[in-house]
């Protein structure tokens, strides 16, 4: 059983999707693309800086642009994707969602620039951030961040929590951390998957309810609670409620290991997921395609070979 997975906010890296451009294929879809979401990722996946691209309004398309681009790599002569299931890290949900014949590609490039703007509008109103936690006991640390009014954002399985909320708090949080954590600053401009994300669903809700949703045709899980959905409204729905609550990827991968999952395929920008599921999937191969020269091996786990 073969799961793609498509990552999240902060996989981006600068130059990322230069190695892609270099076939005209990539290029030119790469420039469609840019013409539908307004935004010219041909640039920001090779030229700009990382400062430029952490933008939640440039990084959050300029990701789903590249799982879009793997995509398109990965389909057979039939035009289809061989595998038996899909799932998404965040914004990687909108990627998923293309994927599993829920939304069409401009729907989902429609979604994702209403879902980038609508965040890093919220995230203006108040200065937020995150920082990954690594290690501990999983009780203490939510107990400490209750005290400092901090959120979980991420569960993300292997011992590690994202958590967001207010600059000072976090720093209280490094200062003085759970025994036995780690605290690790991450370079975002907002406490994504929060309370503070809430003027970004309402915002959503709306583009949302424009939106014709199909039901999905390979089984796609949703970050809310690791469960399978049957309904393309439902995880649209799921996706809109996504941003204002946490990721729980830790339980996507309990309920990828269940269905029996025996190989991980990570679309661009890739190499967090496949991390993640090697400390949460032990033993399941995972490859990840990060440059067009990765298709090939992941084409190969996808038809079996």
């Amino acid at each position: 059983m073969i799961v793609v997975v498509a990552p999240g906010q902060g996989s981006q890296s600068p130059g990322f999707l230069e190695p892609w451009i270099a076939e005209s294929r990539f290029k030119d879809h790469l420039e469609r693309i840019s013409d539908t979401v307004g935004i010219d990722l041909v640039k920001h996946g090779t030229v700009s800086d990382a400062d430029t691209i952490r933008d939640t309004a440039v990084a959050q398309p300029l990701i789903v642009a590249a799982g879009l681009l793997a995509i398109q790599g990965l389909l057979d002569d039939d035009g289809k994707l061989r595998m038996d299931g899909v799932a998404g890290h965040s914004v990687g949900e909108v990627t998923a969602s293309f994927a599993a014949g829920i939304l069409s590609e401009e729907e989902a490039l429609t979604f994702v620039k209403a879902r980038s703007q609508g965040m890093a509008d919220a995230a203006a109103l108040e200065k937020t951030g995150m920082s990954a936690v690594i290690g501990g006991d999983e009780r203490e640390l939510l107990a400490r961040l209750t005290e400092l009014g901090l959120e979980p954002a991420n569960f993300n399985g292997g011992g590690q929590i994202v958590v967001a909320g207010a600059l000072d708090a976090l720093a209280k949080l490094a200062e003085n951390p759970v025994a036995g954590t780690r605290v690790i600053p991450l370079q975002v401009a907002g406490a994504f998957h929060t309370r503070y994300m809430r003027p970004a669903v309402d915002r959503l809700h709306q583009v949302a309810a424009k939106m014709w949703a199909s039901d999905p045709i390979y089984p796609i899980w949703t970050n809310r609670d690791g469960t399978l959905v049957e309904s393309g409204t439902t995880f649209v729905d799921l996706m809109v409620g996504q941003v204002s609550s946490p990721v729980r990827w830790d339980k996507t991968m309990v309920a990828l290991a269940d269905a029996g999952v025996t190989g991980i395929v990570e679309l661009a920008p890739a190499g967090a997921l496949v991390g993640l599921a090697k400390r949460g999937l032990k033993g399941i191969p995972a490859i990840a395609v990060k440059t067009p020269d990765d298709l090939a091996a992941a084409k190969d786990m996808m038809n079996g070979n």
